[in-house]
């Protein structure tokens, strides 16, 4: 199995990891130029997906490649702000999803987001 490593981040984690056919992009934050997305769920839950394209196009991906999400919200009362502005990312045959309600590690992060996506090398 061939494994590749994308992306650097000031954590020590990879933006995104290949797998043979497979690319795991870590969990992406609504942070721009080193400061939170202000806005509310919707302009973090944008933010965090284009933070997630961004890191697939590194490994050759797109979101339509995604098969699987992780979605960590930090108030479950923000879930159908959230759906609304997800679903606009996958508008056909969207990915197999798990959403929960949790803390994150920065108090005005309200999501974060991390994929899997299926690429087959070659």
């Amino acid at each position: 199995m061939m494994k590749k490593v994308f992306g650097k981040a000031a954590v020590p984690l990879s933006m995104a990891v290949r797998a043979g056919d497979y690319v795991y992009v870590s969990g992406q934050v609504p942070v721009v130029d080193g400061k939170v997305v202000e806005g509310g769920i919707e302009a973090q839950t944008a933010a965090v997906l284009d933070h997630v394209t961004a890191v697939l196009e590194t490994a050759g991906c797109t979101m339509s490649d995604v098969v699987k999400t992780f979605a960590i919200l930090t108030s479950a009362s923000d879930f159908k702000a959230f759906n609304k502005v997800y679903a606009t990312y996958f508008p056909v045959e969207p990915p197999a999803r798990t959403t929960v309600e949790a803390g994150l590690m920065a108090a005005d992060i309200m999501v974060e987001i991390e994929a899997i996506a299926y690429r087959p090398i070659g």
